[in-house]
This record gives C-alpha cells, sequence and structure tokens, in this order.
C-alpha cells in the first residue's frame, strides 16, 4: 500500500446554515460540490483545500460530539498556516475565538485552537 496524502477528511455538522457560513464565509472554504440528499434528507458539500477536499454532512438530528472526556476515533482537525498570530486575529475580526497560543512543546511551532459551530476542535499549527 502507498499512502501518501489524505484524500478528504468528512466533519458532521447540524446545521445547514451554520456550518457553511463557518466554513465558507468566515473560513473562506470554496465550494467545488453541493447536493441535498433527499433519500437521507441531508446535504452534502465538497470543499477545497489545497489538494484535499473536506466533505460537510449536515445531518439533522445527529448525536453532539462527545467532548470531555475525550473519545476514542479523531480528536481534531489542524490546518497549517503560516504565522498563527496573523491568523487566530484574522479569525478574531470575524468573531471567533481562539484559545491563548502556544508552543508545541515537540515541534516548537506555535498553534492554537478554536471549534466549529458544532464544537469541532479545529487547530492552527505554523
Amino acid at each position: 500500500m502507498n499512502f501518501n496524502k489524505i484524500h478528504h477528511i468528512a466533519i458532521i455538522g447540524s446545521s445547514y446554515e451554520k456550518t457553511k457560513h463557518f466554513y465558507v464565509d468566515l473560513l473562506g472554504f470554496e465550494v467545488v460540490r453541493e447536493n441535498y440528499r433527499e433519500e437521507r434528507d441531508d446535504y452534502k458539500i465538497d470543499l477545497k483545500c489545497g489538494e484535499q477536499e473536506i466533505e460537510l454532512f449536515i445531518i439533522k438530528g445527529c448525536p453532539p460530539r462527545a467532548s470531555y472526556p475525550e473519545a476514542q476515533g479523531l480528536r481534531h482537525l489542524a490546518f497549517y498556516v503560516e504565522d498563527v498570530g496573523e491568523a487566530a486575529a484574522q479569525l478574531a475580526e470575524k468573531g471567533i475565538a481562539c484559545e491563548p497560543v502556544r508552543v508545541d512543546e515537540f515541534t516548537g511551532k506555535r498553534m492554537t485552537f478554536f471549534h466549529d459551530p458544532d464544537g469541532l476542535p479545529i487547530e492552527i499549527h505554523e
């Protein structure tokens, strides 16, 4: 097997309006495809993220994300940025609060976290 890059990441959101607004209008991801799936009564929105895609599934009535204590499985989503301080300031201008910027003890690079409308932790890391 030759796993050499991520094809896509799938995220489940509970609100079409809030989730799409957050990822498209606030974070700036470009919509590649958007489909309503009548048989499931949900939406699937594919977003461009570099060479990869983010799949947003908007599902009414889905159970909330387990948070603390953390559950098994995917812990968070992380994006590389050139300057964490600048990215955090841009997020703040859009009303998105970040945790205080800190230094990753293993990489020595700056990082911080914020959350999407459903509480998914998102990291930005240099």
